[in-house]
């Protein structure tokens, strides 16, 4: 073998490795609970798909879904649900933390009951030190060097989630990994968290969410090419 091809074939596995790496770094629980998850979110309305009539997002996108998990705790079957399936996702992919860490303020509530049936404290993380006070960021008793997993609602770029994470770091937390109810899948999202080198881990995201849209014909197989359209370029969709 000379050295172009030797050149090439390194290459290829370096290409096969990073594309490994990114997927380990974003994953689901596993299909059945990622439709089943899906299934009870479009049930209570906690998500929304309106391809033909889009929603306004804060950021100025125009997207053919709205996202709301906070209306889940309104539902007492299906917030246990999700309690008790992050718990599991947790205890099974990095072992039973020290603390858990919300994210605020989405993932205040969900955070406490995750934290509530793992019989561990909680904290969780502002967005940034509050301007009086203590100016805390992190609110809630977190000793150096303990085993923090963070607790997120949604994940759209997760450079929110992120900012959460280097919080707790900049704290003396050890930051095992994340967990969330739902990821919109986008790329963006997935670079992040790979450089961050946090893995993360959802009930369900947007590609389980389609899927099982369509299998209980909640949209039309028109509609799915237009919702599949928009999380490809999000920014510039409908502008």
């Amino acid at each position: 073998m000379n050295f172009v091809e030797i050149f090439l074939l390194s290459i290829k596995i370096i290409g096969q490795s990073f594309t490994k790496t990114l997927y380990i770094c974003i994953m689901i629980m596993n299909k059945d609970t990622a439709k089943k998850t899906a299934e009870l979110l479009l049930q209570i309305k906690a998500i929304k798909l309106q391809p033909n009539d889009p929603f306004s997002w804060a950021s100025g996108w125009k997207s053919p879904i709205y996202c709301d998990n906070r209306i889940t705790l309104s539902f007492p079957k299906i917030r246990n649900y999700l309690r008790e399936n992050l718990a599991n996702i947790i205890e099974k992919e990095y072992g039973k933390p020290d603390v858990i860490a919300g994210v605020a303020t989405g993932a205040i509530a969900i955070g406490v009951l995750v934290a509530q049936h793992l019989n561990v404290p909680f904290v969780y993380v502002r967005p940034e030190p509050k301007s009086h006070g203590r100016k805390n960021q992190i609110e809630g008793l977190l000793e150096k060097n303990k085993n923090v997993v963070v607790v997120e609602d949604l994940i759209s770029t997760g450079k929110s989630s992120l900012n959460a994470v280097i919080a707790l770091k900049e704290a003396g937390a050890n930051v095992k990994g994340m967990v969330a109810i739902f990821n919109y899948g986008f790329n963006i999202a997935d670079q992040n968290f790979k450089e961050a080198d946090i893995k993360l881990t959802t009930l369900s995201d947007y590609d389980h969410l389609l899927e099982q849209s369509l299998d209980s014909s909640y949209i039309s197989t028109k509609e799915l090419k237009t919702l599949q359209l928009w999380r490809e370029n999000p920014s510039e969709w409908n502008q």
